[in-house]
């Protein structure tokens, strides 16, 4: 069993300037979690401290309940996998190659790699659309394409926990959901734990078992959509007012922004 804790964590760039105040969370086999709020809320920070890419200046966080910092970078890059927003691509560096090297954490760098590192490779192209780009340099990708891409190598990673920071920015509505869906189906069969930062509140509501509300470094609230889409929790997290319907179709909130009538002209 897999799990994953933060205990009243504290983090600054800067001293006097906390990104995340007094956090805690825990999270287990399948859990899948939304983590949404404003820009500058703190998620994108809260994701690298889960993955022990940072450390807290006070509280922990533990994995399989030891502190991150017990572990090695290999034993937690086998274990974590943190997909980030963008970063930059190395020049020459095919789609395939660049899913490979989600599986360095097992292999070592120079290892070559086995058949069974190779069939992680198929199905991560598979199950992110890309496996008929597999030779595409990705220099010469779209940025949706680069996004499915990474994605892709964050799955072949074949980690336990899933840190994904905004997967879905630049994809379009189709690939948008099959990235949800098919996150939210390996949490599932795998026994995964997936944390994933989103804009969308209306997708967080069909993806996630349970969503977190940040702002100011803090979590607002925490726990299953119908208890936390609240008007008035939403406008403290974004400062809009929204009404709260339910969804036609799904047994979820539908969030709608209540947006200033335009004047003609």
């Amino acid at each position: 069993m897999t799990t994953l804790s933060a205990r009243s964590i504290r983090f600054g760039f800067h001293r006097d300037n906390d990104v995340i105040r007094d956090l805690s969370l825990d999270l287990a086999d399948g859990d899948v979690l939304a983590l949404l709020g404003g820009n500058g809320a703190g998620k994108t920070t809260l994701l690298r401290l889960l993955a022990g890419q940072l450390v807290p200046q006070q509280g922990e966080i533990l994995l399989d309940e030891m502190p991150m910092q017990a572990w090695s970078r290999r034993e937690i890059a086998q274990r974590v996998a943190l997909m980030p927003q963008s970063e930059r691509c190395e020049a020459g560096l095919t789609v395939r190659e660049m899913v490979r090297l989600g599986r360095a954490a097992h292999r070592g760098w120079l290892m070559p790699l086995t058949e069974e590192d190779e069939q992680a490779v198929d199905e991560a192209l598979r199950v992110t659309d890309m496996h008929e780009l597999h030779h595409r340099p990705v220099t010469t990708l779209s940025g949706g394409q680069l996004q499915r891409a990474i994605l892709a190598r964050s799955l072949a990673q074949h980690a336990s926990v899933l840190l994904l920071d905004e997967p879905t920015s630049g994809l379009d509505l189709k690939h948008q959901y099959d990235c949800l869906n098919q996150v939210r189906q390996l949490a599932k069969e795998r026994n995964l734990i997936a944390v994933v930062s989103m804009h969308d509140l209306n997708q967080a509501a069909m993806f996630a078992d349970r969503v977190a509300l940040l702002a100011d470094g803090q979590v607002l609230a925490m726990g299953d959509c119908q208890s936390v889409f609240t008007e008035d929790l939403i406008y403290q997290t974004y400062g809009i007012r929204v009404t709260v319907a339910k969804h036609p179709i799904h047994d979820t909130p539908l969030i709608v922004p209540l947006c200033q009538e335009r004047s003609p002209g």
